[in-house]
């Protein structure tokens, strides 16, 4: 038994990580060094859980709503072309700028501010955008963070009280910062009040639709995969706030979300962490 969870274990982080992912692990959490965040941090409970692959479901959901956001990453992301890359990007940045030195978290954050200073562009109802925006990048963490603490929340292996998920919100906020967001949020309290500040600005545009259809019903996986993944798809959907499923088309679906799609979301989460941590 042992070996077969080590086996999935491997074969799982090699699709999040990719094929540098060993050297990777082994830099970030082995080189000697001042952190960002020290051990036991809300922050490294957070991103260090398996609910995290529902979070990221429902993050990529919630950001798609925002037209200018959602035209730079149908324009730039290349999200259909390469999305395990992409995957393998976001989970390496995330793991840096949470565990790695304070050195390479410094250099992860300026690679990719140059990054977004060359993604620009035309939004197809004629707006101009730039990853580079503060405006956009609020947007972009404050839709992040809520997703993958709401997610926590439900799916985590300890859920944080309130002081703790405060803690979450401001030590995000110093990597937000760091990229070049104006004011993120440091409470929850903020958290929640910068996403309704949003709202206006949000709507369902048809790349955005195309995405979400890309992310929950044709994702590139082998066959084997797709049960797992559809627990997670349909979680993520699942802790999507209502106002945020109709412009997706999204379903809602309160016996089934509270019965089915949790257990489903519990048992998928629980599976991962028994892969991930092969001597736990």
């Amino acid at each position: 038994m042992h070996d077969v969870r080590s086996r999935l274990g491997e074969r799982l982080f090699a699709r999040v990580a990719g094929p540098e992912g060993p050297a990777r692990r082994r830099r970030i959490h082995e080189t000697p060094g001042e952190r960002w965040f020290p051990e036991g941090a809300a922050i490294r409970q957070v991103h260090g859980d398996a609910s995290m692959f529902v979070g990221g479901v429902r993050a990529l959901l919630l950001q798609s709503l925002h037209p200018l956001a959602m035209a730079g990453v149908a324009a730039h992301s290349g999200y259909k072309g390469d999305p395990w890359g992409r995957l393998q990007r976001t989970s390496h940045f995330l793991a840096v700028t949470t565990f790695g030195t304070a050195e390479d978290a410094e250099a992860m954050v300026g690679r990719i501010r140059a990054v977004h200073e060359l993604v620009v562009g035309t939004a197809p109802d004629g707006r101009r955008y730039a990853a580079s925006d503060p405006h956009l990048l609020r947007w972009v963490h404050a839709a992040e963070i809520d997703s993958f603490l709401t997610a926590h929340q439900r799916y985590g292996r300890r859920p944080l009280d309130a002081d703790g998920r405060d803690e979450y919100v401001a030590q995000t906020a110093r990597v937000a910062e760091a990229l070049g967001v104006l004011d993120p949020p440091r409470s929850e309290a903020q958290l929640a009040a910068q996403i309704e500040e949003y709202r206006p600005e949000l709507e369902g545009t048809e790349a955005a639709r195309e995405a979400a259809r890309f992310f929950l019903l044709d994702p590139p996986l082998p066959l084997l995969a797709r049960g797992p993944y559809a627990a997670i798809a349909a979680a993520a959907v699942g802790l999507l706030p209502r106002w945020a499923r109709r412009p997706l088309r999204l379903p809602y679906l309160p016996v089934a979300e509270a019965t089915v799609v949790r257990a489903a979301g519990v048992g998928v989460t629980r599976a991962i962490r028994w892969v991930m941590s092969p001597r736990g």
